[in-house]
Parts: structure tokens; C-alpha cells; sequence
């Protein structure tokens, strides 16, 4: 709806109903610093109402049979699939994916988001459960499956409808209901997807979407005692204060945090396909998915010719206005979060680190409009120390780091010395050494020779501090499910 000085004003969706707010944030457009939309500012009683709504709709959804479910999804999928272009041109516009491009919304985001329904749709129908047999004492024992109740869904600003699409489906294809919390910045493709729900079929508050902030909504929803398991991906601070909040209730958690990802390129790599896909690796959408490479790892035989080849390649890497089809790279989320990927930057330089192109180096030329918004190029450091910051947390930026190193045994040493452990990326041609390396690095996913394909039935999640739990068929499935056991003696 308009709202005012005609931007967009959005509206929390509840029980079925779009419902106003009493107070609103205001969201930025990151390609210009400019207000784009109003965002509810919600709290506990927009939290309550929607606590009500799927408590009263998880009986009937519940009862409906994975197929009844899985029609529903497909359904939902199509109305997605036939909405593609206008889900992506506010996707682009939104990100502060109005700082994605609009490429990638197109390709990527909008694309996985219809999947995600589909993909669930038909694994919901294909499980199965355990039974055994104690013929001795004449018992028979099997597992039965059910849904727990509502689920809190809390996703980020980064991916935003691809990665609340990955959880809304499994959750509301095993049974539940469910209130997602979307990132306050990045709030319009999930407001654009509840006006299909009812035409879907999807009954009124099996899906409600309570938009605000963090503190507001996000600590009311994980604290509320009917909310039994929560999902959500994000932050290891914020993860921590759920984990507190939580803790009283015993709640289930899946939390998918960050990463400090390493790319391991061995002598033996082809380089024609590892560089451009390290450049990609390392910069798309700005560097803001927790699977981006940020630390590069190049055996020293090669390092000079890969540094020099990749520093190329990242300056041909097109940083423009995300409706320009041709740019690689949009602008960061906000003002706040580009100060604080410029910061370490600064930092590298007053460790004697040098920047080899990028922030500081080379010159962003960007139409009149759009120079207050929050873009910055590809930037490569090297001469960095594995104990600097740049190499320790993460940047979640367009920001790598390049070093070299000399054996197998020294490089899986230096690529676990971090505390996160999400993904990893290894270049070889010798098969045993992509077999040894992968087992050793202390990474819950690990690319070979690739980067960013995905296989939905196997687990996604990752080691140390990036997080706790998995998701993909199975592991979703069990993760919205409570499993019981039932003996029948005979």
C-alpha cells in the first residue's frame, strides 16, 4: 500500500489479513541513501497476534496429509514462478537488495526461492519410517513423524526470499505453522509472496510474517513460550541471545551462522576455471553470502601468476546500478555496514598489508544519482598475517585476502586456524589430494574444482562457530518434525 510521500508502506501479514502498524521504520534504497519503503516497527502484541493466529491453525493444517500439503506447495511454487520478474525487479530494488543485481535476482535468488517450494514439495511425499522386530518377546517396534507445533523463521538481509522460502517450505510442508521474521531491511519480496498464500490454498495463519527489528520482534517471538523450535540464519552474536532466550523453554534451534571460507588452490589447478570462479566466489552479490571465499590460499609455485591473473580479473568485475544488466556487483546493504567493510580496509593498511586493487586503489564511477550510495569495488589484500582481522572474521564484504603457502599439511593447518567452519573451496587435478584435503578441512561443506552447487537432499550447515544443526531433505524434515517410538507387543 501507499504510504507516505507515496513510497510503499508495508503491512505485517497475519491470520490471513494484512494488518497495519502503529509505528514504521524507515528502509533505504542503498544504490542512492534515499527512504524506499516503511517498514512496521512491530513488537510483542503484533508478536501475540500472530502466536494466536497459527495456534488456531495448526489443528486443521496439521491433520492434512503430506500430499494435501505438497499441493498446496506446488501451487504456491507456480504463483512464485508466473510472479518471477516482478519478485525480481523489487528484489533488485529491495536488498537493500536494492542494492542486488538485477541479474542475479533474475538467475539466482528468485529462481531458488520457487524451488525451495517445489524441492519440498515432493521430498515431503518420499519419507519413510524405522521398524523393528523383537520376535523373542513378541514386540514390534516403529517410528512415527509429526509436526511440532509453530515455528519461529528468522531470516537475513543477504538472500532475503531464496532464504526464507528455504524455510517456510519444509516447515509448512511437515505440518507446522509458522511466523517468520524477515531482516527489516530487506522486507518487500516477503510481503509481495503473502498476497499469493490465499490463492495457493495456504489456509489462513499457517504462514504469518511480523516485520520489525531484532530486539522487537525477533526476542518476543524466541522468547514466547507457544513457540517451540526456531529457525534461524544470521549472526553468531544474535544466535548467542537466542540461545539465551530460548534456553528456559528447551526449545529446538537451527542456527546457520557465519563463515571465514578458504579457497585452497594447489599447483595442479587450472587456473582458467579456478580463477574466474574464485573472482565470483569471492565478490558475488557484493560478498554479502556467508559461502563467499574471503581467505585464498595459493600454493607459492603459482602465487605470483595467480595474484597477478586474479587481480585482472576482479578489476573487469563491473560494479554498477543494479538495474544495469551488464554489473557483476550492486552496492552493500547500508551506510553502516560499508563503513564497517571499509574499517578493515584501514585496518590492513595500518598493519602493512598492501591492497592491490579496489577501495582506495582504483577509481568507482557511478552516475550522479547514485554517488551516496553504498557501493565499493572488488578489493584484494595481500602481505597479510594469518593473525590479522582480515583474515579472522568475517568481512561479509567484497573483500579477499591472497597468501601463499608451500605444502599440503601446512595449508589445512592455516585453513582450520579460524573459529568458523562453513565452507571451503579446493583446487587440484591429483583426485587423492581433493579427497584428503576435503576430510581434513574442518568445513561443513567443501567445494572441489566448483563453487556454490548445491545438492538439496544432502545437509547444508556448517562446523565451529558457523552454527548449530543442518538443513536439506532429511535433516529439515527432522529438524520440523518430533519423532516417537511405539511398541506393540503381540
Amino acid at each position: 500500500m501507499a504510504g507516505r510521500g507515496g513510497l510503499l508502506m508495508l503491512e505485517n501479514f497475519i491470520g490471513g489479513k494484512f494488518l497495519p502498524c502503529s509505528s514504521y521504520l524507515d528502509s533505504y534504497d542503498p544504490s542512492t541513501g534515499e527512504v524506499y519503503c516503511h517498514v512496521p516497527n512491530s513488537g510483542k502484541e503484533e508478536v501475540e497476534a500472530a502466536v494466536e493466529a497459527a495456534r488456531a491453525a495448526f489443528p486443521g493444517w496439521s491433520s492434512r496429509s503430506p500430499q494435501e500439503r505438497s499441493q498446496v506447495l506446488q501451487r504456491l511454487a507456480d504463483l512464485l514462478e508466473q510472479s518471477l520478474e516482478e519478485l525480481a525487479q523489487a528484489e533488485s530494488k529491495d536488498q537493500g537488495e536494492r542494492g542486488k543485481t538485477i541479474t542475479l535476482a533474475r538467475t539466482m535468488d528468485i529462481p531458488r526461492a520457487v524451488h525451495n517450494f517445489r524441492f519440498f514439495a515432493s521430498s515431503i511425499l518420499h519419507h519413510t519410517s524405522e521398524c523393528t522386530q523383537m520376535d523373542h518377546l513378541g514386540c514390534l517396534h516403529y517410528t512415527v513423524r509429526a509436526p511440532v507445533g509453530i515455528a519461529a523463521l528468522i531470516s537475513p538481509w543477504n538472500l532475503p526470499l531464496y532464504l526464507l522460502t528455504w524455510k517456510i517450505a519444509p516447515a509448512i510442508a511437515a505440518g507446522n505453522t509458522v511466523i517468520a521474521k524477515p531482516s527489516e531491511l530487506t522486507s518487500v519480496t516477503a510481503w509481495m509472496m503473502c498476497r499469493l498464500l490465499e490463492k495457493a490454498g495456504v489456509p489462513p495463519g499457517v504462514v504469518n510474517i511480523v516485520f520489525g527489528t531484532g530486539p522487537r520482534v525477533g526476542e518476543a517471538l524466541v522468547s514466547h513460550p507457544e513457540v517451540p523450535l526456531i529457525s534461524f540464519t544470521g549472526s553468531q552474536p544474535t544466535a548467542e541471545r537466542i540461545t539465551q532466550l530460548s534456553a528456559p523453554h528447551c526449545k529446538k534451534l537451527s542456527l546457520e551462522l557465519g563463515g571465514k571460507n578458504p579457497a585452497v588452490i594447489f599447483e595442479d589447478a587450472n587456473l582458467a576455471e579456478c580463477i574466474p570462479t574464485t573472482v565470483r566466489s569471492s565478490f558475488a552479490n557484493q560478498g554479502e553470502i556467508c559461502l563467499c571465499t574471503s581467505r585464498i590460499f595459493v600454493q607459492r609455485s603459482i602465487y605470483s601468476e595467480f595474484l597477478k591473473r586474479f587481480v585482472e580479473a576482479a578489476r573487469m568485475w563491473k560494479v554498477g546500478i543494479p538495474s544495469d544488466p551488464s554489473a557483476d556487483m550492486g552496492a552493500l546493504i547500508s551506510k553502516a555496514h560499508l563503513e564497517k567493510v571499509r574499517s578493515y580496509i584501514k585496518k590492513a593498511r595500518m598493519e602493512g598489508a598492501q591492497i592491490l586493487c579496489g577501495e582506495g586503489v582504483d577509481k568507482l564511477n557511478l552516475p550522479p544519482r547514485n554517488q551516496a550510495g553504498y557501493f565499493m569495488l572488488p578489493t584484494v589484500i595481500t602481505d597479510v598475517k594469518d593473525e590479522s582481522c582480515c583474515m579472522k572474521e568475517e568481512i561479509f564484504g567484497p573483500v579477499t585476502c591472497v597468501v601463499p603457502f608451500d605444502s599440503e599439511e601446512e595449508v589445512i593447518q592455516r585453513a582450520n586456524n579460524v573459529k568458523y567452519g562453513l565452507a571451503a573451496t579446493v583446487w587440484s587435478g591429483n583426485v587423492g589430494r581433493v579427497h584428503r584435503v576435503a576430510k581434513k578441512l574442518q568445513s561443513g561443506l567443501v567445494w572441489t574444482n566448483c563453487w556454490l552447487i548445491r545438492e538439496l537432499n544432502l545437509p547444508f550447515g556448517g562446523m565451529k562457530s558457523s552454527g548449530v544443526g543442518r538443513e536439506g531433505a532429511k535433516d529439515s524434515y527432522e529438524f520440523f518434525t518430533e519423532v516417537k517410538t511405539i511398541t506393540v507387543k503381540h
